[in-house]
């Protein structure tokens, strides 16, 4: 597999999948478990004198299993390069395979081990390598391993995690107990769904990601547990428009939303639909701010609506109807939301249409729903900590209960379409978007994908992608203070593929 310098493949593996493409690549192969492991101690050697080159003193801190191998041949090579080595062995090691005890055995005897991580002495490294537990943990680490993770985020030394960053869950991107948080994180074989979820982002920081040179014919023997969202599937809906083209052509959205006060969640969704190109946009909203809809965007066609029955001619005019942005959970909003539950079209629900629906469930083929974690709990009768702790299982179950498309925000934003697909993962976004009206935009960018004759599922992935990207061109001045107004023109130039710079994915970055 040939990738771009920095980039990820596309298909992702949990904890199973990516133990089976191990086993796969031993079998079928035919490379021993030493050339693995003695591939995986190189690349990530090699990352280590990338990243930190002047770091003169690694500490590496290994567990009783395969990283454990893996770590041995980090220490090794780093002695080799002249480097100060210190190797801190936890736990016994009677139980490593043949492999790893061989690496261990071809140590120079003059690096020090010790039996125990203490912050005074991890404290000293240039670099700390986390090499104590792969893929395989599935539970809290605890007792001397729960201490050693203490101590290596308590060094604030540089760290670098083989593989997965140790505590953290490989297949659902939860950490349920202690875990390392690091800054580079070197990841084998199979790219682990569990990095790009969750708390993963924050715990692996950059992540790299390696082959070992195992053939792509490989893989296939192994299906993917989930895939990346990348620009192809946001280009195939992007093809220029021809000279013909007129208003007719591109889809009519009715957004429906903005009780008293919540006018603007209403303006940002209408106006990031109209930003992607869908050819006209109606707003119905409350009647008290009707007029300033349409003096802050008068590209808009805005009317205001006191009772459900007054939404009749205007559906009949629409293509897709978004629903939920400031839509409140009063009467108002109860009696618009029941009459478009009535209707046939495509919708997007997002925001207080999401808690109407909690209440009262039912499901539907013909919508996308946009949850974040707190309304996905609603949705599903849990705490906000059940979805974050399997948001794969969640956004599954989603889907299952609700049909549809599923788009479960957050940092790795998910999206399940059928219940025999593939989850899959936004990797691009950033924390800038915790701020108010980021949702509703994306609600906008969906319907007016949708209302251009995207399918549900293709409109739900290219707009979490568009959206994402999007919102990290608008970040490059930095991160706070970022608001959901600052997408529009970057949204404009993403969905105009011809223009400068439209094409870089920032998930690959």
């Amino acid at each position: 597999m040939h990738l771009p310098a920095g980039s990820l493949p596309a298909a992702l593996y949990d904890a199973s999948a990516a133990r089976a493409l191990d086993a796969a690549a031993i079998d079928l192969a035919g490379i021993p478990a030493l050339e693995l492991m003695r591939r995986a101690g190189a690349v990530v050697w090699r990352a280590l004198s990338d990243h930190w080159p002047r770091a003169g003193n690694i500490a590496v801190v290994c567990g009783g299993g395969n990283n454990a191998g893996d770590g041995y041949v980090i220490a090794r090579l780093a002695a080799v390069a002249g480097k100060g080595v210190q190797l801190i062995q936890i736990g016994d090691t009677s139980r490593l395979g043949p492999a790893a005890r061989l690496c261990r055995s071809e140590l120079p005897a003059n690096i020090p081990v010790s039996s125990e991580a203490s912050v005074a002495q991890l404290a000293r490294a240039d670099v700390i390598v986390d090499a104590l537990f792969g893929v395989g943990l599935d539970r809290p680490a605890s007792g001397i391993y729960a201490s050693a993770i203490e101590a290596i985020n308590a060094a604030h030394r540089p760290v670098l995690a083989v593989d997965v960053p140790s505590g953290l869950n490989a297949s659902t991107g939860a950490a349920p107990g202690a875990a390392v948080k690091a800054d580079l994180t070197v990841t084998f074989i199979g790219c682990k769904q569990g990095l790009l979820t969750g708390v993963g982002p924050d715990l692996a920081g950059e992540i790299r990601f390696e082959d070992l040179g195992v053939p792509e014919s490989v893989a296939a023997t192994v299906p993917a547990t989930a895939s990346r969202i990348d620009e192809r599937q946001a280009r195939r809906l992007l093809s220029p428009r021809t000279r013909t083209a007129h208003k007719g052509a591109y889809g009519h959205v009715l957004v429906v939303g903005g009780a008293p006060g919540f006018a603007g969640a209403a303006l940002l969704a209408a106006e990031a639909a109209a930003r992607v190109g869908a050819g006209l946009i109606t707003v119905a909203t409350h009647l008290n701010h009707a007029a300033q809809v349409v003096a802050v965007r008068p590209e808009l066609m805005c009317h205001g609506v006191a009772m459900p029955g007054e939404l009749s001619s205007l559906i009949a005019r629409a293509s897709v109807v978004a629903i939920g942005p400031g839509l409140g959970q009063e009467a108002w909003g109860r009696g618009l939301f029941a009459t478009i539950l009535e209707t046939k079209l495509p919708l997007v629900i997002d925001a207080d249409a999401l808690n109407l629906l909690a209440v009262d469930p039912v499901a539907r083929g013909n919508w996308i729903l946009t949850p974040h974690p707190g309304e996905a709990a609603r949705l599903l009768r849990c705490d906000t900590n059940a979805v974050q702790q399997d948001r794969f299982a969640a956004v599954r179950r989603l889907q299952q209960q609700y049909g549809g498309v599923c788009v479960l925000k957050g940092a790795g934003t998910l999206l399940a379409a059928a219940a025999d697909a593939s989850v899959q993962l936004c990797t691009a976004g950033n924390p800038g978007m915790a701020s108010g009206g980021m949702g509703d935009v994306l609600t906008g960018v969906i319907a007016g994908l949708l209302a251009q004759g995207a399918s549900l599922p293709e409109a739900a992935a290219s707009g979490v992608w568009l959206h994402a990207n999007a919102a990290d061109r608008a970040a490059a001045g930095g991160e706070r203070g970022l608001l959901a107004r600052d997408l529009m023109p970057h949204l404009r130039t993403l969905v105009n593929p011809g223009a400068s710079g439209a094409t870089r994915d920032s998930s690959d970055e």
